[in-house]
C-alpha cells in the first residue's frame, strides 16, 4: 500500500543519520508532508543525491563512522549536480565552531539535537520555498538567456539579409555576379585570420572584427548604384573623364552609409568597417589610389585586405571584356604588387593560403562568369598544390 507522502508531487527529503531510531524519527515527523529518503550513511547519501530522481533538501548528521557530515557535503559542493541542493546539518554538535564550520562549507542551516519538531518543519519548509524561488528565478533567467541569444540570431539574420540585397542591388547593374560578393567576403575573411597573430595587425583583428569584415565585406561596391549606364556597362576601356565618374563610387558608397548611419542611436563596428571599405578599397599602399591617395598605414586594414581580395576575384573572374585569369596568373600580379598596390604583409599572408583561395574560388564559382575550363585548372592547380604540400 502506497504512502501519501510518495505522492510524484511532493518534495524530496533525505534524511542522513547512522542511527536507525534517528531515522526512524526524522521519517515519522516528514512523511506526512513531504517525500522521505533515508541514508544510514555518507556512501548511501551521496548516491542518492547524485541519481536522477534528486532530492530537494538533505537533513544531514555530522558524526558519522567512515564519512563524516563535513565530508559529505564537500563532496555534494563538489558536483556540479549536486552543489545547489540545500544541505541542513542536524546534529548534537552544538559548539559555535562546530556550527560556523557546517556554515562556511555551504550549509543553509544547521540545528541542534534533541530537536524540536516545530523547529525541524519549519526550517525544512523555509529552506525548500528558497530553493524553489531560486530555481524559479534560474530558469526564468535560463530562459531569457536563450530569447536573447535567438533574438541576436535572428538580427544578425536579417542584418546579413539586409547587406546582401543592398550588395545585390549594386551588382546588378554591374557585370559582376552574386558570387563575387561571397568570393571576396571569403577572401577576406581567411587573410584576416591569417593575419590575426601579426603584430602590425593582432590588435586590432579580434574575432568579433574579423565577423564585422566579412559581414561588410560585400558593400564595398554599393556606390556603383550611383554610376551612369553608360559607364557602368560599357565594355570598351574607359576614357579620362568616365574614369573619373566611375571612381566616384567609393565616394558615393561611403556617403550613402554614413547618411545611413545618422539616424542610429550609436557607432558599430559593422558600419564603421562597411565605411572604410567602400571609401578606400582602391587606395593603394604606394599612394596612388583613389580617392583620397592614402598611403601605408593610413589606409585602414579593412580595406587593404579588401583590396587585395578584390582584385584577385577580378583577375581570376570571367567578364564580358576580358578572360579570367589562372591562378598562378592573378598570384604573379598581387606578388608583383607587393609594396605598390598592396601591403607587403597583407601579400605574405596570401602567399601563405593560396590554396584556400583557390577553394574557395572553387566553391563559389560562377555559373556564367566563370569559364568551365578556367574552374577545372583552378582545380588541378588545387590539387597539385595541396599534395605538394602533403
Amino acid at each position: 500500500m502506497s504512502h501519501p507522502s510518495d505522492a510524484p508531487d511532493r518534495l524530496t527529503v533525505l534524511v542522513v543519520d547512522d542511527t536507525p531510531d534517528n531515522l526512524s524519527l526524522m521519517s515519522n515527523l516528514l512523511r506526512s508532508v513531504y517525500r522521505v529518503k533515508l541514508a544510514p550513511n555518507g556512501e548511501r547519501a551521496l548516491k542518492i543525491a547524485q541519481a536522477d530522481d534528486k532530492p530537494d533538501l538533505i537533513l544531514l548528521d555530522i558524526m558519522m563512522p567512515d564519512m563524516d557530515g563535513y565530508e559529505v557535503l564537500r563532496q555534494l559542493q563538489a558536483q556540479a549536480a549536486t552543489a545547489n541542493i540545500p544541505v541542513i546539518f542536524l546534529t548534537a554538535m552544538s559548539a559555535t565552531e562546530d556550527e560556523k564550520i557546517g556554515l562556511d562549507l555551504g550549509a543553509v542551516d544547521y540545528i541542534t539535537k534533541p530537536i524540536s519538531p516545530a523547529t525541524v518543519m519549519s526550517r525544512v519548509r523555509n529552506h525548500l520555498e528558497l530553493k524553489r524561488a531560486r530555481d524559479f528565478l534560474q530558469n526564468q533567467s535560463r530562459y531569457l538567456e536563450l530569447e536573447v541569444q535567438k533574438r541576436t540570431r535572428e538580427v544578425a539574420a536579417i542584418q546579413d539579409i539586409t547587406v546582401r540585397a543592398i550588395a545585390l542591388l549594386a551588382e546588378t547593374r554591374d557585370n559582376e555576379t552574386g558570387n563575387h560578393l561571397r568570393r571576396t567576403q571569403k577572401y577576406v575573411k581567411a587573410l584576416a585570420q591569417q593575419l590575426q597573430t601579426h603584430p602590425r595587425f593582432s590588435d586590432e583583428l579580434t574575432d568579433a572584427a574579423i565577423e564585422s569584415l566579412y559581414k561588410s565585406a560585400p558593400l564595398h561596391d554599393i556606390g556603383k548604384v550611383g554610376i551612369p549606364d553608360r559607364i557602368l556597362l560599357k565594355e570598351s576601356k574607359l576614357d579620362y573623364n568616365e574614369f573619373e565618374i566611375m571612381k566616384t563610387h567609393t565616394t558615393l558608397g561611403h556617403a550613402a552609409l554614413v547618411k545611413a548611419e545618422e539616424g542610429a542611436d550609436y557607432a558599430t563596428a559593422f558600419l564603421r568597417y562597411a565605411k572604410e571599405i567602400t571609401l578606400c578599397h582602391q587606395e593603394k599602399w604606394d599612394g596612388s589610389g583613389y580617392p583620397q591617395g592614402l598611403r601605408g598605414d593610413a589606409i585602414p586594414i579593412s580595406a587593404r585586405l579588401m583590396a587585395l581580395a578584390d582584385v584577385y576575384d577580378a583577375l581570376i573572374s570571367k567578364r564580358v571584356y576580358k578572360p579570367g585569369f589562372s591562378h598562378a596568373e592573378a598570384s604573379g600580379i598581387i606578388h608583383r604588387g607587393s609594396g605598390s598596390h598592396f601591403d607587403p604583409d597583407i601579400v605574405t599572408a596570401f602567399g601563405a593560403i593560396e590554396a584556400q583561395f583557390q577553394k574557395i574560388a572553387i566553391d563559389f564559382a560562377d555559373d556564367d562568369g566563370m569559364a568551365s575550363a578556367e574552374v577545372y585548372r583552378m582545380a588541378q592547380e588545387f590539387a597539385a598544390e595541396s599534395s605538394r604540400k602533403v
